[in-house]
């Protein structure tokens, strides 16, 4: 069994709610059975009148060494929770196959670096925006990983970018999407000279 913890924010859970979650995401956890793995569940209600769809479901999986997250909403929290539900099973789904994959292109040949020559079409310069308020500082793990395995905790995350050290070079890279499409991925000057 998949260990659940449900929150709540501006929502008290009660035991329906509390039983419906466990029904929902737990059973869509169950179908993958990826060992370790747990699970952060939280209800929210927001206040904003204007807002027609109030109620969300955030989910956050930790599945080995990776986070997956999907938020869902809606103007009644059951089907918040049966969409978040469906969208945990889509993305453990995607991750299991990427990992399958790996997996088998490793097995199969040899797994060649990307070249910065091929990511040179997808680099583009971050617009810079001018706001002068940091609201929010988070610190996190950087961990070697292959660009690869960037762009899939990107996906994963559903981030628009992504932080990571670069298992070939040591230095940290930022890999995100770009509004046109494709990704892009920013590197130290220094990648350049080797």
């Amino acid at each position: 069994m998949v260990d659940i913890k449900i929150s709540g924010r501006k929502v008290s859970v009660s035991d329906a709610l509390r039983d419906h979650v466990e029904a929902k995401v737990g059973g869509a956890l169950k179908v993958f059975d990826i060992k370790p793995m747990s699970c952060d569940v939280v209800l929210r209600v927001d206040k904003n009148p204007s807002n027609p769809e109030r109620k969300a479901c955030e989910v956050t999986v930790f599945v080995r060494d990776n986070v997956v997250r999907v938020v869902a909403t809606s103007d009644d929290m059951y089907a918040a929770i049966d969409e978040a539900a469906e969208k945990v099973t889509r993305q453990l789904r995607k991750y299991k196959t990427r990992v399958i994959d790996r997996r088998q292109r490793a097995q199969a040949a040899p797994v060649s670096a990307v070249t910065e020559e091929n990511l040179a079409s997808l680099i583009e310069s971050a617009p810079e925006e001018e706001d002068d308020q940091l609201v929010r500082e988070k610190y996190i793990d950087l961990k070697p990983m292959t660009e690869e395995e960037a762009l899939v905790q990107t996906d994963l995350l559903g981030h628009d970018f992504f932080v990571f050290i670069n298992a070939t070079t040591g230095l940290t890279n930022v890999i995100y999407h770009r509004k046109n499409g494709g990704y892009g991925i920013i590197k130290p000057r220094i990648e350049e000279n080797e």
